[in-house]
C-alpha cells in the first residue's frame, strides 16, 4: 500500500519542469488555503461574538475603503511580476535587482505622499456620515481610521515580497503570510472576547498591526536568504526602468480600478441603501461562495509567471495543454459549487449559530453563478495577463465598471431586488471575462491576433 502511494505521488510530480513546479505549488497551496479558509470562517465567528452584527458591518464598510487606496500602486506590483519573471527566466539577476529596487523606491514615494495627504485630510472626514451610522461614533471612527489606514500604507509597501515570490513561481509561499497573520489575529481576538467589551479600536489595532509584523519578518528573511541576489538596494534604483514597469503596470492598474469599483463599491452601496447590518449578510454569503474562487486561485495562480516564461521560450504546446486541463478542473469546481448551494442553509446555521443573520437563497444562487462565470474567464485572463497583452481587457474593464454602477442602481431603485442587485450587476458587467477573454486567448495562441487583440 505504501509503495502504491509512493508511485501515485511520484507519477503526479513527473512531467515538464514548469508543470512540476506548478503542481508542487498547488499541493502546498491546498494546505495553506485550507488553513486560511478554516481560520477565516472562525475569525468571522469570533469577531461576530466580539461585536454585534451592526458594529461588524461598520467595520466591514470602513475597511472596504482601504482597497480604494490600492489605486495608488498604479499597477507596479503586476508590472514587477511580469518583468521580474522575464529576468529570472534568463537568469539576469542584475536586471531583476534593478526592477525590485526601483519598484520599492517608486512605491515608497507614492504611498508616502498619499499617506501624508490622508493624515492631513482625515480629521475633516465625517466617517459616521460616510458609513451611515450614529453621529456619536464620529470621533471613534476618526481615531480608528488613523490606525487602520496608517498600518495599511506600511503594509502596502512591504507586501512586495509576495510579488517577488510569485514572479519566481512560488505563489504558495507568497500566500502563506495571510493565514499566519489571521491565525495570530484569531487568537488575539478570542482573548479580547474574554477580557474586554466589544471595541472597534481594539479590533483595529489587532487586525492592522499583526499582518505588518508578519510581512516585515518575511521580507527580512527572504531578502537575506533565497533572494539575496535581487534584494532591493538604493544603488540599484534606476528610474530609467520605471518606464518598463509602469508602461505595463499602469494597464494592470486601470484594470484593477475597474475590479475595485465592482467589488468594493458593492459594500458602500449596500451600506447606503440598506444599512451596515446588510453588509454583514452580503459579506457572509460572499465569504462562503468565495471558497470556489479560493480553490480556483490555488490552481491557477502558479501559471501567471509560468505563462510568462513559456511565452518567452515560445513553448506554445505547453500553454495549450495547460489551458485544456484547467478547463476540466473548472468543470469539476462548478459541480462542487452546486453542492455548496444545496448545503448552504445548514452550513450557515452551523457556522454562525445566530438567528439574527438570515442569508436569502436567491443571494446564494446568484453568488454561485457569479463565481462560476468569473472563474471561467479567469482561466483565459491568467494567460493574457502573463503575456502582457491586456489593452483590450483594459478598455472592456472600464466599460464593465460603468455598466455595474448603472445596472446596480436600476435593479435597486426600479426593480427593488435588494442586495441581490449588486451580484446580478456584477455578473452582467463581467462580459469581458466569460465571453471576450476566451476569444482573445484563441486568437493569440493560434497566431491570429491582430490590432487591439494583440496589444
Amino acid at each position: 500500500m505504501l509503495n502504491k502511494l509512493k508511485n501515485i505521488f511520484g507519477s503526479f510530480f513527473k512531467g515538464h519542469e514548469r508543470t512540476v513546479k506548478a503542481k508542487k505549488n498547488i499541493v502546498l497551496s491546498v494546505f495553506i488555503k485550507g488553513l486560511s479558509m478554516i481560520v477565516g470562517f472562525l475569525l468571522i465567528r469570533v469577531t461576530l461574538d466580539y461585536l454585534d452584527k451592526t458594529t461588524y458591518g461598520i467595520w466591514l464598510t470602513l475597511t472596504s475603503f482601504l482597497t480604494w487606496f490600492t489605486f495608488f500602486e498604479v499597477g507596479l506590483g503586476n508590472g514587477l511580476k511580469n518583468k521580474l519573471a522575464e529576468a529570472l527566466a534568463v537568469k539576469d539577476y542584475a536586471l531583476g535587482k534593478a526592477y525590485v529596487s526601483t519598484t520599492y523606491a517608486i512605491l515608497t514615494i507614492i504611498v508616502g505622499s498619499v499617506a501624508l495627504l490622508f493624515f492631513i485630510g482625515n480629521s475633516f472626514i465625517d466617517w459616521s456620515a460616510v458609513i451611515n451610522t450614529e453621529k456619536e461614533l464620529a470621533g471613534e471612527l476618526t481615531y480608528l481610521s488613523f490606525i487602520v489606514f496608517g498600518f495599511f500604507f506600511l503594509r502596502f509597501i512591504i507586501q512586495l515580497i509576495s510579488i517577488v515570490l510569485t514572479a519566481d513561481q512560488r505563489p504558495a509561499i507568497a500566500n502563506i503570510f495571510g493565514p499566519i497573520g489571521n491565525l495570530i489575529v484569531l487568537i488575539l481576538i478570542y482573548i479580547l472576547t474574554k477580557t474586554t467589551e466589544g471595541s472597534l479600536i481594539y479590533l483595529g489595532w489587532v487586525l492592522s498591526v499583526v499582518p505588518v509584523i508578519v510581512l516585515i519578518i518575511a521580507t527580512i528573511y527572504f531578502f537575506n536568504n533565497d533572494y539575496k541576489k535581487i534584494a532591493p538596494s538604493i544603488k540599484y534604483v534606476k528610474m530609467e526602468y520605471a518606464k518598463d514597469l509602469l508602461s505595463l503596470g499602469i494597464k494592470f492598474f486601470a484594470i484593477q480600478i475597474a475590479g475595485l469599483v465592482i467589488y468594493q463599491s458593492s459594500t458602500i452601496i449596500i451600506a447606503q441603501y440598506f444599512g451596515p447590518a446588510e453588509v454583514t449578510t452580503y459579506n457572509i454569503a460572499y465569504k462562503y461562495f468565495s471558497i470556489l474562487l479560493m480553490a480556483f486561485t490555488i490552481i491557477v495562480s502558479p501559471f501567471w509567471s509560468a505563462y510568462t516564461e513559456a511565452w518567452v521560450k515560445n513553448d506554445i504546446q505547453w500553454i495549450k495543454n495547460t489551458v485544456k486541463k484547467l478547463l476540466m478542473i473548472w468543470g469539476a469546481l462548478s459541480i462542487g459549487g452546486v453542492i455548496m448551494l444545496i448545503i448552504a442553509d445548514p452550513f450557515y446555521d452551523l457556522w454562525l449559530n445566530d438567528d439574527e443573520i438570515i442569508i436569502p437563497f436567491n443571494l446564494s444562487l446568484v453568488l454561485l453563478i457569479y463565481f462560476i462565470t468569473y472563474t471561467f474567464g479567469g482561466i483565459f485572463n491568467m494567460f493574457i495577463n502573463g503575456v502582457g497583452k491586456i489593452k483590450l481587457q483594459l478598455i472592456l474593464s472600464a466599460i464593465s465598471a460603468v455598466i455595474f454602477i448603472v445596472v446596480a442602481i436600476i435593479l435597486i431603485e426600479v426593480f427593488h431586488l435588494g442586495i441581490v442587485s449588486l451580484v446580478l450587476a456584477s455578473i452582467i458587467a463581467n462580459i469581458e471575462g466569460f465571453i471576450i477573454a476566451p476569444i482573445q486567448y484563441n486568437k493569440i495562441i493560434n497566431g491570429r491576433a491582430h490590432g487591439i487583440w494583440n496589444k
